[in-house]
């Protein structure tokens, strides 16, 4: 086996993908290999952002190592089933024969074979058949997003009785940290100054670095605020605005109005959405929308929606669809327009022609929301820019905020009150059509859900004033040309908020008289509340600190005693700070 049997190979092979070996490797790819092979460790873990290239990297060490005849056999594990036919088809071309039909009913596979692949769950079913094989011959496993080893605690001992005896491991994430204390079986931890263990990598490459590297594309996050009115389980109707301060039902009920397919707001999401795509297509002709959606039949209402929006039809994959790989490995050979999908393509997933992407699913915690963006990171040539259309729910905002942070894995702390969780969303979402033991109780019901563009953002900044659907305003945003450096990006977006700004000022000003003094009182506090609990939210800052950094910037009395010109102030300079700083 030669250590360079990929030599021949596109750093793009197949045309579109970023999947197998590549003749040269990126820096980061063979300063990752140089050091492993310099430390010839047993356990070796890898944290590399969704894009950079974690599979080329990955058989390159399997290669070297077979070549030297370290190892005789390999097993890849992987979250699913679509991803073990990916790894074959990658591994297939630098002359690796991995078998992803293994099962654990056959024992063995056939001698054409160096390999398997297999998921965690198969393993955990049978952890001593897969660890007499990995006893039988020299291994190297390679675990594939490895902090689903930690997915249950019989996973995690599985994982562990299987692969203990193995001769090498690779451990690969793009993401290591978890939502839970489960441990990640074979990660090293180590205590932090505030006596928590935490996730130690042996090679870590973040977003950051791989955007400055041009080997993953910017990423522009389109949210949208909206009204939204439900008649409760109760009977009682409710009307809020979603990107306004709201209490944890309030909220998660605003979001379930929102993506619900029979109102407006999703329908115009996705109108703009389209739109966008019919724009970046002019520079990328091939580039591609998904729609991660909540659940099957909200799927189906979305493909409804495009094929009106469009005119063309929407690939569905479902996650029990026994054709869903193919479904995807199609669509990602195609030129088709969109793609909605419920969970399948949250992680690991390669389809680089992606380049917009709508996150229409209440799932929330910062590894979902890293593994859904990271499909439209991968970059095939500089200057390939992903959008990325979003509620306006802090959580979200935040994460979208954050795309930079390199995390990891920390056991037994206890987890920030970000105002909203999971099972706040999956208990609201809950469909309920029996009336409970009260006897007066209705289904949930989505009265209007209507959408307007809030802002734009990008590395850490917010851009826009916020805007009508179909407003000039809006189509300022949505007709960024789909090639752009990240700091030609920047540059742009400082550029139409600046007009957008310039703009207002010039336009006639609303007659003083639509408005009582204590209304225009009011209706200012509200704005101003709302963006000091968007930034307590990037900066972790408490709301009063805020409030006083801000009369310290601008002057003038406490909130209470402030003018309307003093609080439109405040205002203004909360808004500078969210596009200035970092």
């Amino acid at each position: 086996m030669s250590t360079f049997a990929a030599s021949h190979l596109s750093p793009s092979y197949p045309d579109r993908a970023a999947w197998g070996t590549a003749p040269k490797l990126r820096a980061w790819q063979q300063d990752a290999f140089d050091l492993y092979f310099r430390t010839e460790p047993r356990d070796f873990l890898t944290v590399a952002t969704p894009g950079a290239g974690k599979t080329t990297y990955a058989l390159r060490i399997a290669s070297e190592l077979l070549a030297n005849g370290v190892i005789k056999a390999i097993t890849i594990v992987t979250p699913t089933e679509h991803l073990k036919r990916q790894w074959a088809d990658a591994a297939a071309k630098v002359g690796i024969g991995i078998d992803p039909e293994f099962k654990n009913s056959q024992g063995a596979t056939s001698r054409d074979y160096i390999g398997v692949a297999v998921t965690y769950a198969q393993v955990a079913m049978h952890p001593a058949l897969h660890r007499a094989r990995t006893e039988a011959r020299k291994t190297l496993v390679i675990f594939d997003e490895v902090h689903h080893a930690g997915d249950a605690k019989s996973w995690g001992d599985g994982i562990r009785e299987a692969f203990e005896p193995a001769a090498r491991r690779l451990q690969l994430t793009g993401t290591p940290f978890r939502s839970d204390d489960s441990p990640i079986p074979f990660v090293e931890y180590a205590e932090d100054a505030e006596g928590f263990k935490r996730s130690v990598s042996d090679y870590s490459y973040g977003y950051g670095p791989a955007l400055a590297d041009g080997v993953v594309r910017p990423v522009i996050f389109l949210a949208y605020s909206g009204e939204m009115r439900w008649r409760t389980r109760a009977g009682d109707e409710i009307a809020a605005t979603l990107g306004t301060p709201l209490t944890k039902d309030q909220l998660s009920q605003a979001w379930r109005a929102a993506l619900d397919p029979k109102g407006d707001w999703i329908r115009q999401v996705m109108q703009a959405a389209d739109r966008r795509l019919t724009e970046v297509r002019q520079s990328v002709p091939d580039a591609g929308g998904l729609v991660i959606a909540t659940d099957h039949e909200t799927a189906r209402a979305y493909a409804k929606h495009l094929r009106a929006i469009s005119g063309e039809g929407a690939t569905v994959v479902l996650s029990d669809d026994p054709g869903a790989s193919k479904k995807i490995k199609d669509f990602a050979a195609s030129e088709h327009r969109w793609l909605i999908a419920v969970r399948m393509v949250s992680e690991g997933v390669d389809i680089p022609r992606l380049c917009v992407g709508v996150y229409a699913t209440s799932t929330s915690t910062p590894l979902f929301f890293a593994q859904a963006v990271g499909r439209f990171v991968r970059a095939r040539k500089r200057g390939e820019m992903a959008s990325v259309f979003l509620p306006s729910v802090p959580t979200l905002m935040g994460l979208a905020n954050e795309m930079e942070l390199e995390r990891d894995h920390v056991l037994n702390k206890r987890q920030q009150d970000d105002g909203l969780d999971d099972s706040l969303l999956e208990n609201a979402n809950r469909k309920k059509d029996n009336p409970d033991v009260l006897g007066d109780e209705l289904p949930f019901e989505t009265m209007e859900a209507t959408a307007t563009f809030d802002r734009v953002l990008f590395d850490g900044g917010e851009f826009g004033t916020g805007a009508e659907i179909g407003s000039a305003e809006e189509e300022d945003f949505l007709g960024l040309p789909g090639l752009l450096e990240p700091d030609q990006v920047a540059s742009l977006l400082r550029k139409r908020q600046a007009d957008q700004q310039a703009a207002r000022r010039k336009a006639p000003k609303a007659e003083p008289a639509a408005l009582a003094p204590h209304e225009q009182m009011a209706e200012l506090r509200k704005e101003l509340n709302g963006l000091v609990g968007a930034w307590n939210h990037r900066t972790g800052q408490p709301h009063g600190v805020i409030h006083s950094e801000l009369r310290r910037a601008c002057g003038g009395p406490p909130i209470a005693q402030a003018t309307a010109e003093q609080v439109q102030e405040r205002i203004d300079k909360i808004r500078q700070w969210a596009t200035s700083r970092r």
